[in-house]
């Protein structure tokens, strides 16, 4: 029992981390029908940036301010610099192509993503790096907590905060999406972009817009797995495929829909990884993508395309 409840953590905790990922992924593709492979390596530089946040406010040894802010900071950073990479990445890399054939958009998109992974590589190394969470305010991440009763399972604080971090921040953007005029204009967006145009929306601000949201949250995530899991320049490509397989389980353009994906996707991978062996767990994760393309590709909330004659 203990190791059911230790794994079904690790899984809630990895699928959030994907839920925040898969939801980039619905953002932009419910707005342009793009699969932006660039995203998982925006997820990358926000653990890069969050990383050197972290070193200029003092490191893990000497933290300059308390450990929650510090906490805020680095997040709040990561997602900064990731939103504005994510304009730079719409404006130059997909707007011009926007009325392209659809193959065109898609290679670019790989090739935005081989650009800022091998970017990294040549900045800071190919090496790991980490957080040194363990010992983050001498170590109150990991040492502070609580026991579920009756077993000798721990939950650290570490894992409370990105769990609780990742479900605030998809709360806020699902009160965004479906309580303001702006993620309004984004549904309208969504479901004919020129009908949106001629009734008076700024079809190239919602689509910003929605690059804005997709790549902050991908900072965010980016920040909350290298609290909790060593990380390097390439990571982005399998991580970003991992984020895009909880969309397609959740069903692409739905926010509950990505959530479900995630945590679907992080319980399969935990499972995976605790009772049969680490060695499978990747390929489990997408053999679930397969199932799902031939049986249900709408996802489980997603809607089945209605065909136009």
């Amino acid at each position: 029992m203990d190791v059911f409840l230790q794994l079904t953590l690790n899984g809630l905790t990895l699928g959030s981390v994907y839920a925040l990922i898969a939801l980039g992924y619905s953002l932009v593709y419910g707005i342009l029908k793009l699969l932006n492979f660039a995203h998982g390596d925006v997820f990358t530089v926000g653990a890069f940036v969050g990383f050197g946040a972290l070193q200029l406010l003092g490191g893990v040894a000497h933290p300059a301010v308390p450990i929650w802010l510090l906490l805020v900071l680095i997040t709040l950073a990561a997602m900064a610099v990731c939103a504005v990479l994510g304009v730079a990445i719409e404006r130059f890399a997909y707007r011009p192509l926007r009325d392209a054939p659809r193959i065109a958009p898609l290679i670019s998109a790989l090739g935005v993503s081989f650009f800022l992974a091998y970017s990294l590589q040549l900045l800071f190394g190919a090496d790991q790096r980490d957080y040194d969470a363990f010992n983050l305010g001498s170590g109150v991440l990991f040492m502070t907590g609580f026991t579920i009763p009756g077993t000798e399972v721990r939950v650290p604080l570490l894992r409370i905060v990105v769990i609780l971090c990742a479900f605030a921040l998809m709360v806020v953007l699902w009160l965004l999406v479906t309580r303001t005029k702006t993620g309004k204009a984004m549904t309208a967006t969504s479901i004919d972009r020129e009908a949106a145009a001629m009734m008076g929306i700024n079809v190239d601000r919602v689509i910003v817009f929605a690059f804005v949201l997709g790549s902050a949250l991908a900072g965010a995530a980016g920040v909350l797995f290298g609290l909790r899991a060593p990380f390097y320049p390439s990571l982005g490509f399998l991580v970003g495929l991992k984020g895009f397989t909880a969309a397609v389980i959740g069903g692409i353009g739905s926010i509950p829909g990505a959530m479900a994906g995630g945590l679907i996707l992080g319980f399969a991978e935990a499972y995976t990884q605790g009772y049969v062996s680490t060695r499978w767990s990747d390929l489990i994760v997408f053999v679930i993508l397969v199932t799902f393309m031939l049986f249900r590709p709408q996802g489980l909330f997603g809607k089945a395309d209605i065909k136009k004659v």
